[in-house]
């Protein structure tokens, strides 16, 4: 493909104008459809659990309990460990028998984010529903049964609290319209782009003097004058009588 100066690029652009902005319009349109009917909501729960000190490792004094430094570096090391119990069948199955809801452990278990807070003692639950109650139901419900099951069934130990509890969703976190809207204009700009440099590669037609100087390499030595014929051939109205 030949080099082509600003002045060509725009002159391409815009003589395809009409085309650019209907690629642009449609994808638009496609985007708005997309974004209000196709995209299901999801909403978003979450809530945070923290490992204090243990029963079996602190001391007390005059000021009360304190946290020792055993106490620190055993919750620390439950951290992942409880991370990864949170998702177990035994958490999930529960779950699912106690609330009474209609879906597969598989499911929930892809609805449900674990994920250990870098350099503290936290461990955030994330659970993703279509209704946003449910969200924070079955996140208040996986905590619980996570601290019955897990920490005081299996590890006798009562170093697991809720420090933050779920708050029902407002708002889905997956729907942003005006970004769905954007990107799709953007993608119908680049396709539009794209069909102008293409049709303008594949059309050969002479236009201009400057095409033929530039295909042929000659050199224009006379325009003939385009000749309106139907003007030329008009009747001309005479005056007077008939």
């Amino acid at each position: 493909m030949e080099e082509l100066d600003l002045k060509e690029l725009f002159n391409i652009f815009w003589s395809r104008k009409n085309y650019i902005f209907l690629i642009v319009a449609i994808c638009i349109v496609i985007g708005i459809i997309y974004s209000f009917i196709f995209v299901e909501p999801k909403y978003k729960a979450e809530a945070d659990l923290l490992l204090a000190q243990t029963n079996t490792s602190q001391t007390v004094d005059e000021s009360g309990t304190s946290i020792t430094a055993n106490d620190l570096t055993l919750n620390q090391k439950l951290v992942p460990t409880y991370s990864k119990l949170l998702k177990t069948d035994r958490v999930i199955d529960k779950v699912i028998n106690n609330l009474n809801i209609d879906i597969t452990p598989e499911q929930l278990k892809n609805n449900v984010t674990v994920s250990a807070v870098e350099d503290t003692q936290l461990i955030k639950i994330t659970v993703t529903d279509s209704n946003p109650q449910n969200a924070k139901i079955i996140t208040d419900e996986i905590s619980d049964v996570f601290i019955e099951e897990i920490a005081h069934a299996i590890y006798k130990m009562d170093n697991v609290m809720v420090v933050n509890p779920a708050n029902e969703p407002t708002a889905p976190y997956n729907v942003n319209h005006a970004r769905d809207v954007l990107i799709f204009a953007f993608a119908g700009l680049v396709l539009a782009i794209i069909y102008a440099l293409v049709a303008n590669m594949l059309d050969t037609t002479v236009k201009t003097t400057e095409d033929i100087e530039k295909k042929l390499g000659l050199s224009v030595i006379s325009k003939i004058p385009l000749y309106n014929f139907n003007s030329a051939m008009k009747p001309v109205s005479k005056g007077g009588r008939k």
